[in-house]
């Protein structure tokens, strides 16, 4: 008896384990032994993770997640190595992005000497005939600063048009070839919302243009090919799989779309890209009864951006009080803002529409400028979950900052920013206005969502450079190493947080992704450094050794 009760015992429990088995999901990948921030607060850390069919199985200890693997399962073992959700950036210009790796690169030109070589190097390269363009020079990196000329540059270029952007895109410098073929003289008006710079004693153009008045000159600019916007692309695709940034938000032209449809099709778009295009278009989008976002998981139309202003940089962010270094100006409306009301109809049409908007505001004028035309428009119209955004959201009146916060708007921000600015910006506004730029801790305070991105090329497309901005404001001249307005620097998972789950909560995803969480996206960065254990002036050392998108290792280092 005893006997065959033992065997009645043993097959049921080879009954039963096989009925478990039956039941247990094997994972495609398996992420073993690490340390897992999951941006999620009710499990904030966890040592593993399994993934099937692109979404998250679980997250847990590697104990409870080996029981995921089966025979077909690709097993990692992160030897400690931290991993976040992928990084979503929420606002580049991508496209320009990619074009810019391929052209002339200017930004870290610190002398007049090596951007005018830089430049001539470059026509050398395309021959003659092509046009140069990108740039994305910063004359505040020269000593001492000053704005390039046409002059440094014509003779070089003689046989070249130029068009090369500042790296905030308000500004550019063209040669003289390229302003006769505008046919812009020193008689050629300022354009609303624009500004040609003009010598003080000849009255010539010095090749500097500035916001509307770059259009003079870029309307003449040949349209790339759609085979150079596909390879513009696919590089700027493979530059972020590198930096571990697996969602983009794009501030973009219509255009821009049917390029990334091309590569969905090709299966080759390593990135989730959510497309905003310019709000002059809204009319098309409403005609089309088109609710944002639309489209799928990888490639979506988010909604409608516009401008009020212009950048700190240039001169052309709009303020209440004029600039400390030019008292004669306090900044341009962009023209978008003409004729007087367009945009608060623009946004009117857009809301009874359905369409999300991002608007940049920089100048503390801009902003509360803006902030006017959103409360007049959501205080008439029905309650909603609209997530209205404000670009930059840069420089803030300390009561705007509670209207940010009443008013539900997201604040998209870009940290690198004010490390960089931090260089310079007090010898434009003054300290006192400098007091609420970047103003990310007070806003946070009032309960605003913070989604942070690089608004690459103006800044890196790199998310580890813009959290290391945000948790040090340490400049990049390295004369604030306890940072600049250290009252404004946020913790490690504020800034964390802003590159993922508040990013997918910019563009309404936050329930797919943004964390790691069982049934949202598998869309994960592997780091080579705890960042949550190393002091923070140390994040910048960090590096990205793996990204997963959908499931898939798409960049290992």
């Amino acid at each position: 008896m005893k006997g065959l009760a033992f065997i009645s015992i043993l097959f049921f429990s080879l009954a039963l384990a096989w009925q478990t088995n039956l039941k247990r999901e094997v994972a495609d990948l398996v992420l073993l032994n690490g340390a897992i921030w999951t941006v999620n607060s009710a499990q904030p850390w966890a040592e593993a993770v399994a993934i099937k069919g692109g979404k998250i199985l679980e997250a847990g200890s590697s104990q409870e997640i080996s029981k995921m693997i089966g025979d077909s399962t690709q097993v990692v073992d992160l030897k400690g190595d931290l991993v976040l959700p992928g990084f979503i950036d929420s606002h580049t210009h991508f496209l320009d992005g990619g074009f810019s790796l391929l052209s002339v690169r200017l930004k870290d030109a610190g002398s007049r000497e090596e951007f005018i070589r830089r430049i001539e190097d470059r026509a050398k390269e395309i021959g003659k005939g092509a046009w140069i363009l990108e740039g994305d020079w910063d004359h505040q990196s020269f000593d001492p600063p000053e704005l390039p000329r046409k002059e440094w540059i014509d003779p070089v270029t003689l046989h070249n048009p130029v068009c090369v952007s500042r790296h905030d895109g308000h500004m550019v410098l063209v040669n003289s070839l390229a302003l006769k073929l505008a046919g812009v003289t020193k008689d050629t008006l300022h354009p609303l919302g624009g500004e040609i710079i003009k010598d003080p004693n000849t009255g010539e153009p010095t090749g500097i243009l500035k916001d509307a008045a770059m259009d003079l000159v870029m309307r003449h600019i040949p349209e790339p090919s759609f085979k150079e916007k596909l390879k513009a692309a696919e590089v700027a695709l493979k530059h972020a799989a590198e930096l571990g940034v697996t969602s983009i938000h794009d501030m973009a032209y219509a255009g821009n779309f049917e390029v990334y449809q091309e590569l969905l099709r090709l299966n080759k778009l390593t990135a989730r890209l959510y497309v905003y295009i310019p709000i002059t278009e809204v009319e098309v989008y409403a005609r089309l009864r088109l609710k944002t976002p639309f489209g799928n998981n990888l490639l979506k139309i988010g909604g409608l951006k516009g401008f009020v202003d212009g950048s700190l940089g240039s001169s052309t962010a709009l303020f209440f009080d004029p600039y400390s270094d030019d008292p004669q100006k306090k900044g341009l409306l962009h023209s978008q803002m003409f004729p007087e009301g367009i945009m608060e109809k623009r946004i009117i049409q857009a809301d009874k529409a359905g369409l999300q908007v991002a608007i940049h505001a920089i100048g503390d004028k801009g902003n509360n400028l803006l902030l006017d035309i959103f409360e007049r428009i959501i205080a008439k119209s029905e309650k909603r979950d609209r997530r209205w955004r404000i670009e930059h959201a840069q420089h803030l009146l300390p009561a705007d900052i509670e209207r940010i916060a009443n008013l539900d708007i997201v604040a998209s921000v870009q940290p690198y920013h004010a490390i960089d600015d931090g260089r310079w910006a007090e010898r434009k506004i003054g300290r006192k206005r400098c007091q609420y730029t970047y103003a990310f801790k007070s806003l946070l305070e009032k309960g605003v969502i913070l989604a942070c991105g690089s608004d690459w090329t103006v800044a890196p497309l790199d998310p580890i450079s813009g959290i290391y901005a945000a948790v040090t404001r340490q400049t990049l001249d390295g004369k604030h190493p306890e940072g600049w307005f250290p009252e404004q620097k946020i913790s490690l998972e504020e800034a964390v947080k802003g590159y993922t789950l508040n990013g997918a909560y910019a563009e309404f995803s936050e329930n797919i992704k943004g964390s790691v969480e069982k049934e949202k996206l598998a869309d994960l960065v592997v780091l080579s450094r705890n960042i949550f254990k190393i002091p923070p002036e140390e994040i910048k050392k960090t590096e990205v050794k793996m990204t997963i998108l959908n499931g898939k290792v798409i960049y290992k280092k």
